[in-house]
Parts: structure tokens; sequence; C-alpha cells
């Protein structure tokens, strides 16, 4: 099975993945048998790690206190919404893909109400940060499942795709097999991405 294994205060080491993707859907060419991907945002051969890590201080450690990692539900017709903003990376394909259900600047922001649960699930699992997730008539869904991916965003993080991260504890409600890794270095919530990217401004001229 692919995997993702994080190095203490170091990079991912990833193994088994052969879809690797910029953000213009171009495959990242590597030659490794284990990828080391950047995640302290300092490395001069992004995604790859060069070793900045080692002099630039970074830390993988985990600073948020753990009260932001709420679930907050929404029910409508035959399916419940569920939210956890605390790994919401912002890439708005809810509130761009569906703005009947997701809507942006409003209160309640979404409406479980406002299309049929089909598409609605269809939405929610393009959420690539797995912030958002659902339950049809009171059911959880099965596993989804995913080719193995990941897509390097461009300025963000990494989305991740049917890859087994391993010894991680997740956010409520966030599938283990759909969500998106930090790579700037700044995320309160490492592993995870928390959008951090956007507030320190992350550049990498390589990610498209």
């Amino acid at each position: 099975m692919p995997t993702i294994e994080i190095r203490p205060d170091g990079p991912y080491a990833v193994t088994g993945v052969e879809t690797f993707r910029n953000g213009d859907g171009k495959p990242i060419v590597h030659a490794e048998q284990v990828m080391k991907l950047c995640r302290c945002g300092g490395s001069q051969n992004k995604p790859f790690c060069d070793g900045t890590h080692k002099r630039n201080g970074f830390t993988g450690a985990r600073v948020a206190d753990g009260s932001a990692d709420k679930l907050k539900s929404y029910t409508g017709p035959g399916i419940t919404i569920h939210d956890n903003r605390s790994v919401c990376m912002h890439a708005a394909r809810c509130t761009g893909g569906l703005p009947e259900v997701f809507k942006y600047g409003e209160r309640p922001w979404i409406d479980p109400a406002g299309a049929i649960p089909q598409k609605i699930v269809e939405t929610v699992r393009r959420c690539p940060s797995g912030a958002l997730s659902y339950t049809l008539e009171g059911t959880e869904p099965k596993p989804e499942s995913w080719p193995p991916s990941i897509d390097v965003v461009k300025d963000g993080p990494y989305e991740v795709l049917g890859v087994e991260l391993i010894g991680v504890e997740f956010a409520k409600g966030v599938p283990r097999e759909r969500y998106a890794l930090c790579r700037c270095g700044a995320s309160k919530n490492k592993p995870f991405c928390d959008a951090s990217h956007v507030a320190i401004g992350f550049k990498d001229p390589g990610s498209l």
C-alpha cells in the first residue's frame, strides 16, 4: 500500500505513489524509490527536500491546542453535512462548485436543502482537505476509495488521495483517504494544512 511517513522535524517520506503532479496537473518526474518531500517551506528544490529543515530551525510540532477541532453538522433532507474548520485549506471547491449549498459570506454558510444529496456528495468528495464530510440517512458512508495520488498545489499544500498516512491522529470527521498536508512550514496543525500558506504569502514558483 502507498504510504507517507513523517520524519521527525524533517520531510515526508513517500513510498509507492506513482501519480505525482504539479499545480498544472503535469507529472513531476522522480527517480527515488522513496520520495522525500519538503515540509519546512525552505527547500530550494521544491517539492523535494534538500536538507534545509536542518538549518532553518523547522519543527514539526503541532502547536494548535485542539480547541478548533470541532465538527459542526448541518442536517437536510436525506443528508447531513459535517464541517471541521480546523483543517480547511480554503480551496473554495465547495462554494465555487455548489453555491446553492455552500454560501460564501452567509451565516449559516451551509444549506443542506439547497441541492439533492447526490450533488452534495459529489461536491463534498472534491474537498481536498477532508474538512467536509457527510452521512446519508444517518448512516456513515463506506471508506472512500481513490487511486493513490499527490498533487502539489501552487503556493499551497500537498493534496493527497488514497495514501496511508502513518502514525498520525486525524481531525474529527476527516477521512483517512482524503487530506491536505502542509508544505509551507507554518501550519499550527501540522502535519495538516490550516491555510497558513495564505497568511504568510508562501510562494513556490516551481509548483506550476
